[in-house]
């Protein structure tokens, strides 16, 4: 008898399903307008980086041979193609919703966007006055010979392609390219009239003031239509670990500046002949060309001005205090008796900074060791780190250089932690360091005595604010001594197994979570009641799937919450039947990974920096722990709880991949981000 074909849902097609759960929040009338704006910015931020990474990785894969497609499980030039699809019907959404909806609700708050053609003569002047004085200087037009290679596009510029003629004769048109640096502010406030609110974006600016670029040649027609390229943003990194490697990687960075184009996103309005021109020479694939509307790099609108009301956007939340925890109280004084949990955003990521600054200042704390990730622009973990070293102690950093598109900012880290006598190990020959931990080592009455900081975030106070996290201080030797083990072992470069209590990948989490599954399976089979919540942001690893599956057969329920990419299809008969999937978009991202299992009636519930995902397994050095405080796993059980009653943000998972909201009628409005926030400030008050 023939196995049946496990469902498996391609992860860039079930990305594209989560982005397009990302455009919906554009779409729903009860997000405030500029939110609305941001949005738009995320998805659009998002799908650039997916084309750089995701669509470049399987461009690769097309040539491949029959044998080696088999191994992959799937036809990438199929997929290629089924990206293409639905890109194209996401981006025709996307400008409906800027075009139709957006612009004219902003009108309806008096703020008008306006572009070239729709200046009076005083605001014509206002903005000439502009571009001749910030604009100008700024702009250095390449005239283009079509008998010449055509000029290297930066990945993810903008550009103006530009075609001067003259009328009634064809033989002297000319095309120049024109970049707008990144330096230059996208957005430009115009006087306020009658209580009318007017923004114009920078390339307006530049098609309105195109005569004062061209000016030295005779063409009395000037059309410019913008582009956006995106490139492969792969690195091809010689893994060998050594002195040369800050060298290989910025190489390599160089290169990714040059990478592969794989998307050129263009403006509709662009004569065919012009856009014929371009594909020509850029030697675009046909599934890399993306019909666009006038503005590219959309990112940028997420510092869209609100120039209206403050109840435009979200009302800021303050962040809310930790009970127990002060600031004018040593936090290792009272871990000696109990663990603390913070809730990221919505308290105060103070408490981690004042943990690293107590540590830097006590005379009884000798040693810090810290796993860095991606770090916030003007960091004040790193101050922390640098001023214990002032204060004598010994700083052991692992800072993962190899974070993707955070390789530049964490090569100045590095350079700057060296300078100051930090003790840096900047990765592994094969693995990215991806766990959140930090250790440290004080000497009590003789003994050493270890205090720790884990959690499913990176020590970045900036995305802190916007991420949904877990972080946990403890003192509890069940995980200290599995930490310094662990330390020990990362300081010589090094991956170990043997945890008694961690989950630590690249050896063992595999297993162990298999056997959590397995002990749940097992309950099941011998009539028990079993169940499992797993909490993730992507769930793409094919064993893990079909051990979901297994367990669902074997009647273990099984309730999701997957932010991202989700492989799983629930709902199959002899698959997954007893499996449910929700997925939760709403004011901020949704990061923490819980894994709780029924266990028999008692119940274990772990914190983790890992996606059930397989490079987190296979090539990442992860750290899931256990929750061993009884009021902390409450709290966190009662967040986990609002999560999968959400009936205002929470959309169903199902093979229909239609992104449906999830709607329980029998009960009121459950906003899990709302509740969790005054859950979180009437208990701690």
């Amino acid at each position: 008898m023939a196995k049946k074909k496990l469902p498996f849902l391609n992860r860039e097609i079930s990305w594209l399903y989560f982005n397009e759960r990302v455009l919906q929040e554009a779409a729903d009338e009860t997000v405030p307008l500029i939110e609305r704006i941001r949005f738009l910015s995320i998805f659009s931020s998002n799908l650039e980086e997916f084309y750089r990474v995701r669509v470049a990785t399987l461009s690769r894969l097309v040539n491949l041979n029959d044998k080696a497609k088999e191994l992959l499980g799937f036809n990438a030039k199929k997929v290629l193609n089924e990206i293409k699809n639905i890109v194209v019907k996401h981006e025709r959404k996307f400008e409906s919703l800027f075009q139709h909806i957006l612009i004219n609700e902003l009108a309806q708050n008096k703020i008008f966007i306006l572009n070239d053609t729709q200046l009076n003569v005083a605001r014509g002047e206002f903005v000439r006055n502009h571009f001749r004085d910030r604009i100008l200087s700024n702009l250095v037009p390449i005239m283009i010979d079509l008998e010449e290679p055509f000029p290297e596009l930066k990945d993810r510029y903008l550009y103006f392609f530009v075609r001067l003629t003259k009328k009634g004769t064809k033989r002297s048109e000319k095309f120049a390219l024109i970049e707008l640096p990144n330096s230059l502010p996208r957005f430009l406030v115009l006087p306020e009239t009658n209580g009318l609110k007017f923004i114009i974006l920078a390339e307006d600016i530049i098609k309105y003031c195109l005569d004062d670029i061209f000016y030295v040649f005779n063409y009395n027609h000037i059309e410019a239509f913008s582009i956006q390229l995106t490139r492969d943003a792969e690195l091809d990194i010689d893994k060998n670990i050594s002195d040369k490697f800050i060298e290989e990687l910025k190489t390599s960075l160089d290169k990714r500046r040059k990478g592969k184009p794989m998307r050129l996103l263009y403006d509709t309005a662009m004569p065919f002949e012009m856009l014929s021109v371009l594909v020509a020479k850029l030697k675009i694939e046909a599934e890399g060309l993306i019909p666009g509307n006038r503005y590219h790099r959309f990112g940028d609108f997420i510092a869209f001005p609100n120039v209206g009301s403050k109840d435009l956007e979200y009302t800021p939340a303050a962040p809310l205090k930790v009970h127990g925890l002060h600031r004018t109280e040593s936090i290792f004084n009272k871990l000696a008796d109990r663990d603390y949990l913070i809730n990221l955003p919505y308290q105060s990521y103070d408490y981690i900074i004042l943990f690293l600054r107590e540590a830097a200042i006590d005379p009884k704390v000798t040693e810090i060791n810290i796993t860095l990730y991606r770090l916030a622009e003007n960091s004040k973990v790193i101050n922390a780190l640098i001023n214990a070293v002032k204060n004598g102690k010994k700083v052991n950093c692992v800072v993962e250089l190899k974070a993707r598109f955070d390789e530049q900012a964490n090569i100045f880290w590095t350079n700057r932690l060296m300078e100051e006598g930090v003790n840096v190990n900047y990765g592994l020959t094969d693995y990215k360091v991806h766990s959140k931990i930090c250790l440290v080592k004080r000497i009590e009455k003789g003994k050493a005595v270890y205090y720790a900081n884990l959690a499913t975030g990176n020590f970045n106070e900036k995305t802190a604010r916007i991420y949904c996290d877990h972080s946990i201080f403890t003192a509890k030797k069940e995980i200290t001594l599995d930490l310094l083990k662990l330390f020990t072992a990362l300081n010589k470069r090094t991956v170990i197994k043997g945890f008694k209590h961690l989950i630590v990948s690249p050896l063992e989490s595999r297993n162990k979570i298999y056997g959590l599954i397995n002990r749940e399976i097992k309950f099941a089979m011998a009539g028990k009641p079993a169940y499992m919540i797993l909490k993730v942001n992507s769930l793409a690893d094919e064993g893990i799937v079909q051990k979901l599956y297994d367990a669902s057969n074997a009647g273990v329920k099984i309730k999701l919450i997957v932010r991202g990419i989700c492989c799983l299809v629930p709902g199959i008969v002899g698959f997954s039947e007893n499996i449910t999937v929700i997925s939760i978009i709403d004011k901020f991202l949704e990061h923490a990974r819980v894994f709780i299992f029924g266990n028999n009636g008692k119940e274990e519930m772990f914190l983790s920096s890992a996606d059930l995902m397989s490079r987190n397994f296979e090539h990442r050095v992860e750290v899931g722990f256990p929750v061993l405080d009884e009021d902390v796993r409450q709290e966190i059980k009662d967040i986990i709880d609002f999560q999968l009653q959400d009936n205002v943000k929470a959309r169903d998972i199902t093979r229909l991949n239609n992104n449906k909201y999830h709607r329980n009628r029998l009960v009121n409005k459950v906003r899990a981000q709302v509740q969790t926030y005054n859950y979180l400030k009437n208990k701690h008050q």
